[in-house]
Formats: C-alpha cells, structure tokens, sequence
C-alpha cells in the first residue's frame, strides 16, 4: 500500500519522535516537534486514517499515537533518511578493531563490543563457516614429556586449539613423523573429509609406531570437526535491561543465553550482504516479538562467512543503526581478508 505524501510525513514524524522520546505524540505535540504545516485538525484526519489501516496504534485510550509493527516496517521501507557514519567515526571503529588479534573469534568479540557500544543493542555474531574450508597449517607445541598443544588453522580463518596426551613420551622422532603424516595427508584437504575411517587407515599403515602417533591423529581430526562448527558469540545483552519497552527483559536475556536457537537461525541466513530488519512478529521466536532483529553478512576473500547482527526494541534508530553495522561487517570482513592473505 502506498500512502499520500502528507500520511508519509506525519508518519515518519510520528515513528522519529517516539524513537526519539518513547512517548506516544499527539497531534498538537506532532506539530510543535515536526516541520508540518497543516492545522492540528487536519493532523488529526490524518492520524485517524493512519489508526484504522494499521500503521499507528493508541497504547491507551487517552494516549497520543505510537508506530504499529506496520508502521516501522513502511518507514524503513521507504522513508527512512539515510545516514553516513562521520569519517572521525569509522576511524574510531576501524581502530579498535584493529587492536584485536587477526584471530576470527577476537576479531568478532572486538567489532561486537564496539558495536554494542555505539549502539546500545545485543550484538551476536558468528564465526566464519565455511563448508568447503581447507586445512591449511597445523602445529604441534610441546607443553610436557608426554603433552602437547595441537593449533589447526582452516583457509577461512579458523584457528582451534587442544592439548593431547600421548601414552609415550613425545621425542623429535614422533613430532616428525607427524608433520610427515600431515603434509602428505591433511594439508589442503577439507576439514570434512577427516573422518574416522580416514585415521584408522593412516594409523594401520604406520605400523609400529601407529600407538605413538594415533592420539595426535585423533586430536587432529578433533580439530577438523571443530572448525565445521558455528560458534555464536553474544554481546551487550545486559544493554537490554535500559529499555523499558520490554515487558519482561530477563525472558529475552534467558533466550540469549541458550543460544543454539540463533546459531540455528543466523547460519541459515544466506545472502544477507545487505543489512536485513525483522520488525517484531516478523521474527520466527516468540521470545523476539517485541524487538528487532537487524543482520548482514561479512565475507573473507570473497566468500560469504558469518554473520553480525543486532538486536534491540523495536523503537530503535533504525537510520543510524543499520550504517553503523553495515561498515562494521566490511571492516570484519576486510581485516579477516587481509589476515589470511598474509
């Protein structure tokens, strides 16, 4: 439905003054606080008509007018002025980033703390997963006569780690063998293709020395299992608690906590390059039915990898929000490009 020109003003200043406020407006209030220039009646025409086809709703019956889930939805559609971050701003922003390690994880924990600074939401985020990743390094650090840390990085910029503990002492000739059996048999294969049959076999050839070396394999193909996972890493959930829009906080914060919902939900998102909104009952959890969810993917070399993503009521600042995570997601994207790359 498209609206006339006048409903479209009167609705982007009813949905900006309660973004702005919280407060329902009336109509004399609307004008003392927007550019309109028309009568208070004809304001008042106005927002009946908005009322009776959805788009604004009356809290109560001697209230002023606040934004439907309709009426969100029609401004940001179509008129929602758009905002460019400050270049003073994106220097900020790029610059904490950059004081994060070119791990996938701090990098994300590091952009999600900014972002939920600078806009008081949730943020979760998920790390990079990538069906097709490759193993591309693997490194074996002696931390005992018979302990060892195991580090395992994938071509889409997964670094995991774990300690094993061998049933002999870990001398330099095991340690080569390994790195023998690694080059020939897991760089450049995908983590998906370390299977169980896969370790049993390499074990059986070994001969010998298979009870020596087999606990390194297993803890590999540990590692390799590992890095095909989704982790899901939650931000500034505590912001939520400032809001008095939500009638009861503590159920969403409980539903942020279990967290294998949105692990389930952001890694089926595909091709969200672009920041998508869901506007309250738009969002599939009843849970997140009085908030909105805004996320964008971020890509590393080219390939779509994880996912940034904000979370607050309804009645937040959608035209400055939806920049600000938008260049987030390029400056992670963009740093874990040029990790790998070096």
């Amino acid at each position: 439905m498209k609206l006339s020109e006048r409903k479209e003003k009167i609705l982007a200043s009813i949905v900006e003054y309660y973004i702005a406020t919280g407060e329902p407006v009336g109509s004399k209030t609307l004008l003392e606080h927007s550019s309109l220039s028309v009568s208070s009646a004809t304001v008042r025409n106005e927002m009946a008509e908005l009322s009776a086809l959805g788009f604004i709703e009356q809290p109560h019956t001697s209230s002023g007018r606040v934004p439907s889930q309709l009426g969100y939805r029609y401004y940001v559609d179509n008129l929602m002025n758009s905002y460019e971050l400050p270049a003073q701003e994106k220097r900020l922003i790029e610059s904490r980033i950059l004081s994060a390690s070119g791990e996938p994880q701090q990098i994300l924990e590091q952009a999600g703390q900014v972002l939920a600074e600078i806009t008081n939401c949730a943020v979760v985020s998920t790390t990079p997963c990538d069906e097709h990743a490759v193993i591309r390094r693997v490194e074996l650090v002696p931390i005992g006569t018979r302990t060892a840390m195991m580090i395992m990085l994938s071509s889409s910029g997964i670094l995991k780690s774990k300690v094993c503990k061998l049933d002999c002492e870990l001398s330099l000739d095991i340690i080569e063998l390994f790195y023998n059996v690694v080059s020939k048999n897991f760089i450049g294969k995908s983590a998906e293709e370390v299977s169980v049959a896969m370790i049993q076999t390499l074990a059986l050839s070994l001969g010998s020395k298979s009870l020596a070396v087999s606990p390194l394999l297993i803890t590999l193909s540990d590692l390799a299992q590992m890095t095909e996972q989704t982790q899901l890493l939650l931000q500034g959930q505590s912001n939520l608690l400032n809001y008095t829009d939500y009638g009861n906080a503590y159920e969403i914060m409980e539903f942020l906590r279990r967290s294998d919902p949105l692990t389930s939900f952001f890694s089926s998102k595909k091709n969200a390059n672009a920041p998508r909104i869901l506007i309250g009952k738009e969002n599939q959890f009843r849970e997140l039915q009085d908030s909105s969810v805004i996320f964008s993917n971020y890509n590393v070399s080219g390939k779509e990898s994880g996912t940034l993503g904000l979370i607050g009521p309804t009645r937040i600042d959608y035209a400055r929000l939806i920049p600000s995570l938008k260049y987030l997601t390029e400056i992670v994207g963009n740093i874990m490009s040029d990790t790998l790359e070096d």
